[in-house]
C-alpha cells in the first residue's frame, strides 16, 4: 500500500511538473510571437519607403512644368529639341550676302512658280490670279496674319503688295552666323526657298523683325509665339544650325508657357492663329473697308526714310553683292527700273 502510494504520488508529481512545462510554453511563444512582429513592423511604420519618392518625383514633375520642361517620353516636344542644339556664339557676319542663298525666290521644286507666289498660294485665301500665269502669280487674297493676328487684304501691285511679305523664319543673315556657312551651296538655296523656314506676314512687321533671333524680337501676337518659336527650332535642327545662349533662354522661357509644344510638321501647311479676343475685334471693321490694303502700305515708308536716301545700285547683281535683295518700294535703292514687273518689290 506504501508503495503504491509513493509510485501515485510520483505520478502526480511528474504530472504537476508537466503541466508547468507545457502550460509556461504558450505563454513564452506567444509573448515571442507578439514581440516579433512589434519589432518588424516598427521600422516598416518610421521608414514608409514606397510614399515618399512618390511624393518627391510628383513635387519634381510639379517644378518641371512650371520652369518649362518638356513631358517625359514627348517626340518632337520643341524644348526636347531645342535642348539638342548647339549652343555657341554668333560667327563673324563675313562674307554674307544673299547670293550665298541663291537667287532670290528661286523655282525650287520646278512647278513653274516662283516661291513666292508658292508661299502666298499657300497661306492666303480667297485668292484670284494673274492672267496667263497659270494660277501662279497671286493678283490678291486675304492673310490671316500670324504674327499680328489681324486680317490683311494683299492686292498685288506697286503701292500694295508690300503689305505681305514673305518672311524667312530664321532669317538668312542669322543663319549665315549660326552654322549656314558649313552647309553646301544646295543646301543654302533650300534653306532660303524651303516652305518649312517661309511664312506670309505682315510687311511692317517683317520689317521690324530684320534678321533678329528670338533673343531680339518675337511676334506680337502672343498666341503665336510658341509655334513661331518651335518653327525655328524645327528649322535649325533640320539645318543643322546652332544657337546663341541668349537665344536659347528666349526661346526657353516662351516655351515655358506652353510646355507640350511640338515642332511643327515639315511643310505643313500654317493654321492661323487667332490674337487674343480684343485684338479680333479690332480687326473686323476691316473686312467692311473695301480698300483697306493701301494704308498699311504707307505705314513702313518713313521707318526706311531714316535712312541713307542716297543709295544707288546700278543693277540686281549690285543689290545681291550688298546682301540687300529683294529691295521693297521705300527702301534706300528701290527704283522702278530695278522692280521690273512693277509690283513693288525689286531683284526677287
Amino acid at each position: 500500500m506504501a508503495s503504491t502510494w509513493r509510485t501515485l504520488t510520483a505520478s502526480l508529481s511528474t504530472g504537476a511538473l508537466l503541466l508547468t512545462v507545457f502550460g509556461c510554453s504558450p505563454v513564452d511563444s506567444t509573448s515571442s510571437s507578439s514581440a516579433q512582429p512589434s519589432t518588424t513592423s516598427s521600422p516598416s511604420a518610421t521608414t514608409t519607403p514606397e510614399p515618399e519618392p512618390s511624393q518627391t518625383a510628383e513635387e519634381q514633375q510639379s517644378t518641371a512644368d512650371m520652369i518649362g520642361q518638356a513631358p517625359e517620353g514627348a517626340q518632337d516636344n520643341a524644348l526636347t529639341v531645342l535642348n539638342t542644339l548647339a549652343v555657341k556664339g554668333r560667327a563673324p557676319k563675313t562674307g554674307y550676302s544673299r547670293d550665298q542663298f541663291g537667287a532670290a525666290w528661286a523655282d525650287v521644286d520646278h512647278n513653274g512658280c516662283d516661291t513666292r507666289n508658292d508661299i502666298l498660294n499657300r497661306d492666303l485665301t480667297d485668292k484670284t490670279y494673274k492672267a496667263n500665269t497659270h494660277d501662279c502669280v497671286v493678283a490678291s487674297g486675304v492673310l490671316q496674319d500670324p504674327y499680328t493676328g489681324t486680317r490683311i487684304d494683299f492686292v498685288r501691285g506697286q503701292d500694295t503688295s508690300t503689305a505681305v511679305q514673305i518672311d524667312h523664319v530664321v532669317a538668312l543673315s542669322d543663319a549665315w552666323q549660326k552654322g549656314a556657312q558649313q552647309l553646301t551651296e544646295d543646301e543654302r538655296r533650300n534653306l532660303a526657298n524651303d516652305p518649312y523656314n517661309l511664312l506670309a506676314v505682315d510687311g511692317p512687321s517683317n520689317q521690324r523683325k530684320s534678321d533678329g533671333d528670338a533673343a531680339t524680337w518675337l511676334p506680337a501676337n502672343t498666341g503665336f509665339r510658341c509655334e513661331y518659336v518651335a518653327r525655328q527650332i524645327g528649322v535649325k535642327q533640320k539645318y543643322r544650325l546652332w544657337v546663341t545662349q541668349a537665344e536659347h533662354d528666349a526661346m526657353a522661357n516662351v516655351l515655358a508657357t506652353c510646355p507640350a509644344q511640338t515642332i511643327p510638321a515639315d511643310g505643313g501647311v500654317i493654321t492661323p492663329v487667332q490674337a487674343e479676343q480684343q485684338q479680333a475685334q479690332t480687326v473686323e471693321p476691316q473686312p467692311t473697308q473695301e480698300v483697306p490694303a493701301p494704308q498699311p502700305t504707307q505705314e513702313p515708308a518713313p521707318q526706311p526714310a531714316q535712312q541713307d536716301t542716297n543709295v544707288y545700285y546700278k543693277n540686281c547683281a549690285a543689290v545681291r553683292a550688298a546682301g540687300k535683295a529683294p529691295l521693297y518700294q521705300g527702301q534706300p535703292g528701290y527704283s522702278s527700273k530695278l522692280d521690273r514687273d512693277g509690283d513693288g518689290i525689286a531683284c526677287e
